[in-house]
């Protein structure tokens, strides 16, 4: 080992190393390369020797078996570049949620949400005609309630059925028809109301939309010819194939309404219709025209006329979105209180105001605002014969005891005004008649109120008289504000004005929410109205809507203030059917009225009235008291009404509720 050196053994020791790392490293990337896209493990073994090195190969015990490798991958390995990278597809994201609440997560009140969509069309077939219902046991005192499921259809001849107008037997048993008793109100006993769904007529459709509706609606809607035949020469109604059209003529006006309040207005320029005038009666109305060209002068009128030989004439004017009740002149007040309109017509209206010591007119003074006219066209104005004659002298004679002045008659119309004070009255001659009422008379009680041959005085301190223009009126409050009798610990101003504020904040949230400007809201009935807030707010918020603005007989009678602000409104006790037609308003709103009515009478009597009058793919809003919201609900089902409940804006632990309603188009 002479020879041998240090220096020869350490450079012969490093070759070696750097040779068996190099064939190392390339036996692992060619057995790794062959190995790719087989289903075998292949593992390498080196031996080495001092003087040389070998390689061999030894097969895997797992030779033909199969192996899912991405199963034993880690997560983060990079997979070979010669196989694309399979990632999982994600679960697929949820459905938008249709929100039908209007409370956030956490609580508060959000405008911000989705409603499910509702076709004002949709037909339930096969409805059937009789009541499911079910008794079950109610609480442990062995207390038994009968709940309907459903209730049935009325029969076909109930399509245009008003319950205390169309009570035949009582009609039968007056005494006397001659005064137009039979015109008036004779509901049936609780026992017999309704208690089915009037069906609609076989064709019927969804209305023609406002303002459209001002001229034409569809004949399928109303199936009646016989104001059409009777009247189709004074240019009120005539038909054209499916459609009913009406070119806005009347029987003193056919050349056209408007030309008709142009000729009204020249007589009178102080009339100022918009202004002055706001809220006007349509006496004998026809089919309503003279209210529907006045708005659009920015006048508001309640058209009434009996459900006489000419019956239908409410119908179409509701149809056509005109303001409307039925209502005759006979020996009860009619529902509206004192000093309510600005202006008072009757243009052939086929009623004697001169009767039974002219105890008619006198109604209509009652009615009529201090300061404001009555303008009367009819054939006695104008027509020279004897006995025509005889009627204006009379009507003159009246009119003058009445202390009205006879501002003028030009051609076929006549106006008188009515005084403001009661100055006149006091400096008739004593046992002058008519005579002035007691000073006990209440002139706003209404309900069910006999009819009286005296003059309603006007108020002293001049309430009633002192309206401001329209339309300031709409929120400035009125002094009769001050007389409505109710316990009130805070200003009745603030209380007027919290009000309004309340109902703005509220529709400003369904404008946004439900796109109400997007939804034919037409004829709305607020069925208790309080101030008329909810009127008001309705006008503010641009809703191309008129409101019956219904004052229930349970609660305080501020119909007086609804009319001061321009509004119009009736009284109305909840527990009887309302003087309109089936299929009559697209929106009926209830605050808190079922949770007051319930102590006197059965919800269901009021919302099978509710479903009477509302017009399939009308609606329902319903804000109330959780006490009454499940039995709500549950008629409303059985009803066939699409039913949904909301929170209010208090939040999901508030006592109250809101339900929306949609009323389904029902067949047999």
């Amino acid at each position: 080992m002479k020879g041998f050196n240090n220096g020869d053994f350490n450079g012969q020791l490093t070759v070696k190393i750097v040779a068996f790392l190099f064939i190392s490293v390339t036996f692992f990337y060619v057995g790794k390369h062959w190995s790719d896209g087989y289903q075998q493990l292949v593992f390498y073994s080196t031996t080495a020797t001092t003087a040389t090195q070998t390689s061999s190969v030894s097969i895997s015990p797992n030779q033909d078996k199969s192996f899912n490798i991405s199963s034993i991958i880690p997560e983060n390995s990079v997979p070979p570049v010669s196989e694309p990278l399979k990632v999982p597809l994600p679960p697929p994201s949820p459905e938008p949620i249709q929100r039908f609440g209007i409370v956030d997560e956490n609580g508060t009140m959000s405008d911000e949400f989705e409603v499910g969509e509702f076709d004002p069309d949709e037909v339930v077939e096969n409805w059937g005609i009789g009541n499911g219902t079910v008794v079950e046991n109610d609480g442990n005192d062995g207390s038994r309630r009968v709940r309907v499921k459903k209730f049935e259809l009325c029969s076909s001849d109930k399509r245009e059925y008003i319950p205390c107008l169309d009570n035949e037997k009582a009609i039968k048993m007056l005494k006397s028809t001659e005064r137009g008793e039979r015109f008036e109100r004779h509901c049936p006993e609780p026992s017999q109301g309704l208690n089915c769904l009037v069906p609609p007529p076989k064709d019927y459709k969804a209305p023609i939309p406002w303002p459209k509706s001002r001229d034409e609606v569809w004949f399928s809607n109303v199936p009646h010819t016989r104001l059409a035949e009777d009247k189709g020469g004074q240019n009120w109604i005539f038909r054209v194939k499916n459609k009913f059209k009406f070119p806005g003529g009347g029987t003193q006006f056919i050349h056209g309404a408007n030309e008709y309040l142009d000729h009204m207005s020249k007589m009178v320029p102080e009339i100022a219709f918009g202004q002055h005038t706001r809220v006007v009666l349509d006496v004998g109305c026809g089919v309503a025209s003279f209210g529907a060209y006045l708005l659009s002068r920015n006048v508001i009128t309640m058209s009434v006329a009996p459900k006489d030989v000419h019956e239908n004439q409410i119908q179409f004017a509701l149809e056509r979105g005109v303001p409307a009740m039925v209502g005759a002149f006979a020996t009860h007040r009619l529902l509206y209180p004192t000093q309510a309109f600005d202006l008072i017509h009757c243009s052939r209206c086929r009623i004697n105001w001169t009767r039974d010591d002219g105890i008619l007119l006198l109604e209509v003074n009652r009615m009529l605002r201090a300061g404001g006219y009555f303008v009367w066209a009819a054939q006695p104005v104008y027509k020279h014969e004897e006995a025509l004659e005889e009627q204006w002298k009379e009507m003159l004679n009246l009119t003058t005891r009445l202390c009205w002045e006879f501002v003028k008659k030009d051609g076929y119309i006549a106006v008188w005004k009515k005084p403001v004070n009661n100055d006149c009255y006091l400096k008739r001659d004593e046992g002058a008649t008519p005579p002035l009422c007691d000073t006990t008379e209440d002139p706003d009680k209404v309900w069910y109120v006999d009819l009286k041959a005296c003059i309603t005085r006007l108020p002293e301190n001049g309430y009633g008289a002192n309206v401001t223009k329209w339309p300031e009126r709409l929120h400035t409050p009125p002094d009769r504000l001050q007389s409505i009798q109710f316990d009130a610990y805070i200003s009745r101003k603030e209380l007027y004005t919290a009000e309004y504020k309340y109902w703005m904040d509220i529709i400003g949230g369904y404008v946004r929410a439900l796109h109400w400007k997007k939804i034919k809201l037409r004829n709305v009935m607020d069925m208790k109205a309080g101030f008329g807030g909810f009127a008001a707010a309705l006008n503010d918020q641009g809703l191309n809507s008129w409101v019956m603005n219904v004052v229930p007989v349970s609660g305080p009678n501020t119909l007086p203030v609804i009319y001061d602000r321009g509004l119009i409104g009736v009284m109305h006790d909840w527990c009887e059917p309302f003087d309109t037609y089936p299929r009559t308003y697209d929106l009926l709103h209830a605050a808190s009225l079922f949770s007051i009515e319930r102590k006197r009478c059965n919800i269901s009597t009021i919302m099978l009235e509710m479903d009477r009058i509302l017009r399939p793919g009308g609606r329902a809003y319903i804000r109330d008291s959780l006490s009454v919201m499940d039995e709500l609900q549950e008629i409303g089902n059985a009803m066939g009404w699409h039913v949904t409940l909301r929170d209010t804006a208090e939040g999901p632990h508030a006592s109250y509720r809101l339900l929306v309603a949609d009323k389904r188009l029902l067949r047999p």
